[in-house]
């Protein structure tokens, strides 16, 4: 009977070592594919900032001035004025017609008074 015990304890000490060791290696392997998100992160966003820098370096407003100076005879292109702009008074808005009803419907009945202390 204590042989049996002891070979299903020592069963159980290998089994339980052999899963230890798989979970080891799964756990280094996860935390590796962490770090490599992480290092693909920092890179994205350094690549960001970098294009951001440039986006506001080329919307210069000395740069665009001097482009749009250069390029009049082609694009005639303007500065803008405070004049050019108008109101949101001044804005044609298109008339929603609503369908036409092409059936009519009988309704019978008397409207209640509205109850009080509502």
């Amino acid at each position: 009977m204590r042989s049996v015990l002891y070979v299903l304890s020592f069963l159980a000490l290998i089994a339980l070592g052999f899963w230890a060791y798989r979970e080891n290696y799964a756990t280094q392997a996860a935390l590796k594919e962490v770090e490599g998100l992480q290092r693909q992160i920092v890179g994205l966003r350094e690549a960001l900032s970098v294009q951001r820098a440039e986006w506001a370096y080329l919307n210069r407003p000395d740069r665009l001035r001097g482009l749009t100076a250069a390029n009049f005879d082609r694009l005639g292109l303007l500065p803008m004025e405070p004049s050019q702009f108008g109101t949101a008074a001044q804005v044609a808005y298109p008339q929603t017609r609503l369908p036409e009803i092409s059936f009519s419907t009988d309704i019978q009945g008397t409207l209640a008074a509205p109850e009080e202390g509502l």
